[in-house]
């Protein structure tokens, strides 16, 4: 059942493209069983292993980046070689990492082969998050593939941990991403500086309670199912540095490209020289993983940039700052980190940039209109962002614990009708991360 409805749900979206995700699927539980019958034969391993990890890369690579690399390789050389512009298939970059970790792991030992095909499409093809994460390994589920229980108190966990995902997407992220909407409508030369904090401001929460709702929706039902995916987020905007802020954000692709590219190539063992590399090749690549164009490449390296420097240079004098201090500091570099990520060129990124240090002004009648308009939304933003919440209803259940417990499952109801009622109407409703 879950193989099937997995591969239904995916084919929903994606009626052609499915078997790509098949054929990814059909690489690694064969490169697997091969890898188990030549338990012996190293050689013939790693040739698997390779081919495994060559076909899923080559899959990215076609559908993915083709265009990217056919247009600088025209630019460069001056050529005419024509692009297929084939159309980027949904989540691509997810299933093909979380199908890839198993072959890796099998090959390392850390894991039994899989030699059930419906459990193993089961995995690869899990519906809940395969569109946009989080990105499960295969030893994270193994167990629960073979034998799992269903019970009353997972399932509410469940539920109510999907009508907090469900409300984040629906009512936070939609709702300040319509700011951000608008300002990516005018002319960036003409944006004022109160403006353009405003609109990147708006990024900042929409990016957040957009992944990190489809993260929760994504645990909610695999809870429901009896799985227990990884945590993705935790309070990413509390960071105290960018290192802090990577251990808290999309926590799922951090640990997968530690483990499956960072430690490989020798992580902080091999002296501080082959360190700042390692560093700076892993974020040039996940800054690739996001996109195929020179804003992630740029994205990435921003952030391997701040982890050196945080690492060998100002990290001591950055941990003595008061708390408060070092929150500002990340969170205005993750600021700036958003507009690469966002703008579709680096011209536009240099323009945006100039724009929110008063290139065309300070504010505008406009400005005062967006900040009136949205103000109490952006002050939801930031206590939704923060623990505050987690704070008050623990010291409210502290308190008075039989209304804490009878509060919250007619908040869930509450929560989920409001959900319910605003998917109805809405007009603005895209998942951000879908195009990775």
């Amino acid at each position: 059942m879950l193989f099937v409805s997995g591969l239904v749900f995916y084919a929903w979206g994606e009626p052609v493209y499915v078997f790509i995700m098949i054929l990814s699927t059909l690489i690694d539980y064969t490169a697997g069983r091969l890898m188990d019958f030549w338990n012996d034969d190293e050689k013939r391993r790693k040739i698997l292993l390779i081919c495994s990890v060559a076909m899923n890369l080559g899959l990215l690579a076609v559908f993915k980046y083709s265009s990217f690399i056919i247009d600088n390789i025209n630019a460069l050389f001056h050529g005419g070689i024509p692009d297929p512009q084939l159309p980027l298939p949904i989540g691509i970059s997810f299933f093909t990492f979380q199908s890839m970790s198993y072959t890796i792991d099998l090959y390392r030992r850390q894991i039994k082969v899989q030699k059930n095909f419906i459990n193993f499409g089961a995995y690869v093809t899990m519906f809940p998050q395969i569109v946009a994460g989080p990105i499960v390994r295969y030893q994270d589920v193994s167990k629960e593939l073979e034998s799992r229980s269903i019970t009353v108190g997972e399932t509410a966990d469940g539920i109510g941990l999907f009508t907090r995902g469900l409300a984040k997407k629906l009512l936070l992220a939609n709702n300040i991403g319509l700011l951000w909407a608008q300002v990516r409508e005018m002319p960036i030369d003409a944006v004022p500086a109160a403006t353009a904090w405003l609109g990147i401001l708006a990024f900042a929460f929409q990016i957040y309670f957009d992944f990190s709702g489809y993260s929760d929706m994504a645990c909610g039902i695999g809870k429901m199912l009896g799985f227990h995916f990884p945590q993705n987020f935790n309070l990413p905007y509390t960071a105290k540095s960018i290192t802090d802020f990577w251990r808290r954000w999309h926590i799922t692709l951090s640990t997968w490209f530690k483990e499956y590219l960072y430690i490989p190539l020798g992580g902080n063992r091999s002296g501080t020289v082959r360190t700042i590399r390692n560093l700076l090749i892993v974020w040039v690549l996940t800054g690739f993983w996001h996109g195929a164009s020179w804003n992630f490449v740029c994205w990435g390296l921003y952030f391997g940039v701040l982890l050196v420097l945080e690492r060998f240079v100002y990290g001591k004098i950055l941990n003595k700052l008061p708390s408060f201090v070092r929150q500002l500091y990340t969170f205005v570099l993750v600021v700036f980190s958003w507009v690469l990520f966002e703008m579709e060129t680096l011209g536009d990124v240099g323009r945006y940039l100039q724009a929110m240090f008063g290139g065309a002004g300070f504010a505008d009648s406009r400005s005062i209109y967006l900040l009136r308009s949205y103000f109490l939304l952006f002050l939801l933003c930031i206590f939704a962002s923060g623990s505050w919440g987690k704070k008050v209803y623990s010291q409210f259940s502290n308190r008075w614990p039989a209304r804490a417990q009878a509060l919250l499952p007619v908040s869930v109801i509450l929560l989920m009708a409001v959900c319910t009622a605003y998917l109805v109407n809405a007009t603005y409703n895209s998942f951000l991360y879908f195009r990775f």
